[in-house]
């Protein structure tokens, strides 16, 4: 099973964060870090909400194309027209 990317840098950056016992390693680097893991779970959020949206379209693209939808559309294309 793969990690989520959110999941990878989560323990990526768990590396570069000190223990309560250790001074804090370079305050520019783990400011940098915590800028790196809010735009990667920005992106990840992005993503997400791309999928969904993708997922709706397609939904409606099958909806609008199932046989029965279609043999409608016609019908009622066919009464407009007076055929």
């Amino acid at each position: 099973m793969t990690r989520s990317l959110r999941q990878t840098a989560r323990a990526w950056a768990a590396t570069l964060r000190p223990s309560p016992r250790e001074s804090p390693r370079d305050p520019e680097l783990m400011a940098r870090v915590a800028r790196l893991e809010s735009v990667v779970e920005g992106l990840q959020d992005a993503v997400y909400r791309q999928a969904q949206q993708h997922d709706r379209e397609i939904g409606e693209l099958r909806a609008r194309t199932d046989p029965t939808e279609i043999a409608r559309a016609l019908s009622a294309d066919a009464r407009r027209r007076g055929l």
